[in-house]
């Protein structure tokens, strides 16, 4: 089997709730895909998509994924899509570095070649673990009533798993954490994301200062060093985010202890054929695990799912319906969502039936 034509649309997607903030004034309304759409020599079409959040989440922004799209996607012309392995070398041989370019592209080869083998690609990723991952739901940054009003809806709605966004004020913060969590159940789990806005001396004073509050802190600061030196007065879980960009990143904070925990973003890795790689080792060295991405619609979120329902359940977190977060459709179906928790669509490969005609004019078309 071979890649006959590739496609490649831009598709903006706003934001259900409105405006996404985080701390320091950090905001977005919409995330800005790129969809791939791969097709073999026999007919099969394979599909892939890509949507940072913002400029300011992740070191990817939406024109410049475009751009490398553009860049790549001629090489890959004539390949075989189920040589997953030979395709994420010849990226990397004819475009050094950014990982963020090369995941739709990486996704639509395993779509299609789990499409090519009659199969869920979950079943290639090393096989379905349980029948749906519980669903958590991010409190974004805001005033302090308003996120403890927020938090208690979720949790009315049957959400049991909530994200807090810190990482701005650290006086606020703490205000906003204790408000939050005397609005809702004793048993809801929390996690306190700073999306690396502190310095350890500020992650230290939020940490002191909450010490009552049961939750699971989630990057602090920036560096793994920096991570670690506040990991070292915790008496909480902690998990790594932003820092873990490549292998060499989790091999880094296992060999210092500097987290319980990570969160591997598809786009961030390059792909879904390397976060298998990086997801299947960390498991066996001990590491619990969420498997996201930065953002996009039914196809990003049915690669979410596989993923996180091929990783171990003792070993999985939770995850995230980003579908639900758009005002736009790109598929007749998705991964269905029953409250509180997600499986996976029904169908070989991502299990998802794009509809090109809700996708508009690509901005790239090649046939060779």
């Amino acid at each position: 089997m071979k890649i006959k034509t590739i496609k490649a649309f831009r598709v903006l997607q706003p934001f259900v709730g409105g405006a996404y903030n985080m701390s320091k004034g950090r905001s977005a309304d919409a995330f800005d895909a790129v969809i791939v759409a791969m097709i073999s020599d026999s007919g099969l079409t394979g599909w892939g998509e890509m949507a940072p959040l913002g400029n300011f989440y992740s070191p990817a922004f939406a024109s410049g994924a475009r751009a490398g799209v553009t860049e790549i996607a001629p090489h890959l012309l004539g390949q075989d899509p189920r040589a997953l392995g030979s395709v994420g070398r010849l990226m990397d041989t004819v475009f050094k570095g950014h990982p963020y370019v090369k995941s739709a592209l990486d996704m639509a080869c395993a779509d299609l070649a789990a499409r090519a083998a009659g199969a869920p690609l979950v079943t290639l990723l090393g096989g379905r673990e349980g029948e749906s991952a519980e669903l958590y739901k991010v409190v974004t940054h805001g005033e302090v009533d308003a996120m403890a009003a927020t938090a208690a809806r979720i949790v009315a709605e049957g959400f049991h798993r909530l994200q807090i966004k810190v990482g701005g004020d650290v006086r606020g913060d703490i205000d906003r954490v204790h408000a939050v969590a005397g609005a809702i159940p004793k048993d809801t789990v929390l996690f306190c994301d700073a999306n690396a806005g502190w310095t350890p001396f500020q992650a230290r004073q939020f940490a002191a200062a909450t010490r009552d509050i049961d939750y699971v802190f989630e990057q602090p600061c920036t560096t793994i060093d920096e991570c670690l030196s506040v990991r070292r007065m915790l008496d909480k879980p902690m998990v790594l985010d932003e820092s873990v960009a490549s292998l060499g990143d989790m091999l880094d904070i296992h060999r210092k202890g500097a987290a319980d925990g990570l969160t591997l973003k598809i786009s961030r890795l390059g792909g879904v054929t390397k976060t298998r790689q990086i997801r299947d080792l960390a498991v066996d060295l001990g590491f619990m695990i969420t498997v996201e991405d930065t953002g996009g619609a039914e196809i990003d979120t049915a690669a979410m799912a596989h993923l996180s329902l091929s990783t171990p359940e003792e070993r999985r977190l939770h995850a995230i319906a980003f579908h639900e977060w758009v005002t736009v459709r790109t598929a007749s179906n998705r991964p269905p969502v029953e409250r509180n928790r997600m499986g996976l669509p029904d169908g070989p490969g991502l299990g998802i039936d794009v509809r090109e005609d809700l996708l508009g004019v690509p901005f790239l078309e090649l046939e060779g």
